[in-house]
């Protein structure tokens, strides 16, 4: 039994030490909630921006996406030198200020939202360039393998 006291804590130090890594790098990209703000960001950083349109706090398929593919290390590396995030929550429980709940009522009725969870790409002139609708469950290297399918059609254009 002393034996494996030892082995155990180096496998747990070893689990722990992979989940802090996996967390670290999944934090390297931020979301804002700011539109406008992140339109610009994109202009000065030569990125395009990437809108969530959510229910993160009602919609399975929403909360599904971030969990298993938006809070993903993988994601999290394939965005960051390419994208300004930006989530438009719409809510059932969670508390907003008027200024986000008209913010994003807007460009629901802009972007014609017809479903959740909605992903836009867009370029820094606000021009569409890919848009999915839903989530099927994809693991992160799915998704974002449609996503660049979708930005290959979308720049063709």
């Amino acid at each position: 039994m002393k034996r494996m006291i030892p082995v155990l804590a180096l496998v747990a130090a070893g689990l722990f030490g992979t989940a802090l890594l996996a967390a670290d790098t999944a934090n390297d990209v931020k979301w804002t909630e700011d539109y406008k703000a992140a339109l610009e960001q994109a202009k000065k950083d030569k990125k395009m921006v990437l809108l969530d349109f959510t229910g993160s706090d009602w919609c399975g398929p929403c909360i599904s996406l971030h969990d298993k593919v938006l809070s993903s290390p993988e994601f999290a590396k394939w965005a960051k030198e390419r994208f300004v995030l930006v989530t438009l929550d719409y809510p059932s429980e969670k508390k907003q200020t008027d200024a986000v709940k008209k913010q994003n009522a807007e460009l629901k009725d802009k972007y014609k939202i017809q479903g959740y969870p909605t992903v836009i790409l867009l370029n820094a002139e606000e021009k569409e360039v890919a848009r999915t609708l839903g989530y099927g469950g994809q693991v992160p290297a799915e998704w974002i393998a449609t996503q660049e399918k979708e930005l290959a059609k979308g720049t063709a254009k």
